[in-house]
Parts: structure tokens; C-alpha cells; sequence
């Protein structure tokens, strides 16, 4: 196994969970906040959508799907406050772009080289991705770390422990 293999399962086994965490969840309850400050899981899917389509633009040659506006919008933490324009989506349509946006991202690996993956980000990634594959496993860890949040409200449902 190689590099690429490593961070194409990586970000294969995280989105499989993701989906698995959301799967018995209706689109009510991805607007439930755990608690009165705390993001919901709709925002969240989001976000998680947003952030890798935007994080993709670093990858040489890599190419995504054209996010729609509402989806763009739910890209920074201040976005969480507020619905985005035209509203949430469902969760099958939450689901779909994840799988296309995270179904791109492997796509996009499967072509680096080694070398590609040793390129430094820009400026801005720099402090906490240096390097197209230290992006690469952050996007993997990014989607672990919210589907972490997901358990919160899981249990607030009374919804089965996955984990």
C-alpha cells in the first residue's frame, strides 16, 4: 500500500461513516441542535461539502462538481447562526453532494504523483496543512471529527449508539 492508497481509504472509511450516521436520521432531525449554540447536522453537512470543494482548489489538476449557492454559503462558522439562502437541503440531497464532492476528492488523488503530494499549500493552508497530502488526511479527519459531533445529537434522538 502507498501513500495515495492510505489517504483514498482514509477519506473512503470517514465518508462511509458519515452516511452511516446520518442514514436513520430524517431531514427534522438534521436541524436539531444539541445544545442552544451548537451547530446542527444539516449546517455541518454543509459546511463539510463546502470546505472540500474549496480545499480541492489546492490539489493540482483537481476538478469538482459546481457547488449550488446555498451550498457555498455554509462554508464559515458564521453561516451556522442563520439558514442559508433557499433553506436546507434534504438529507438525500446532503448525502448526494457529499458522495459527489468526496467521489471527486478520490478521483483527484487517484492522479497525483508522490511528488504531487509533497507540494506546499498556499500561504493561508500552510500552519495546518503544509502540504497537499497533509490536506488530504486533514479533509479525512475533518469529516471524522463532525460525524463525532453527529453522536451528540444521535443521543439527544435516542437514536441507536453506532460506535
Amino acid at each position: 500500500m502507498n501513500a495515495k492508497d492510505v489517504i483514498k481509504k482514509s477519506l473512503k472509511t470517514t465518508g462511509d461513516m458519515l452516511t452511516m450516521f446520518v442514514a436513520d436520521l430524517s431531514d427534522e432531525d438534521l436541524i436539531v441542535r444539541p445544545a442552544p449554540a451548537a451547530n446542527h447536522i444539516a449546517w455541518q453537512l454543509g459546511h463539510l461539502i463546502a470546505c472540500e470543494a474549496m480545499m480541492g482548489g489546492v490539489i493540482p489538476g483537481a476538478t469538482y462538481p459546481e457547488l449550488p449557492a446555498h451550498l457555498k454559503s455554509q462554508m464559515d462558522g458564521k453561516s451556522s447562526k442563520a439558514p442559508p439562502p433557499g433553506g436546507y437541503l434534504k438529507k438525500t440531497e446532503y448525502v448526494d453532494w457529499f458522495n459527489q464532492v468526496r467521489g471527486a476528492t478520490i478521483a483527484n488523488v487517484d492522479r497525483l504523483s508522490d511528488a504531487d503530494l509533497d507540494k506546499a499549500t498556499p500561504a493561508d493552508y500552510a500552519t495546518w496543512a503544509p502540504t497537499v497530502g497533509d490536506l488530504l488526511v486533514l479533509t479525512a479527519n475533518h469529516t471524522l471529527m463532525h460525524a463525532g459531533q453527529f453522536s451528540v445529537v444521535r443521543r439527544a434522538l435516542n437514536k441507536p449508539v453506532l460506535f
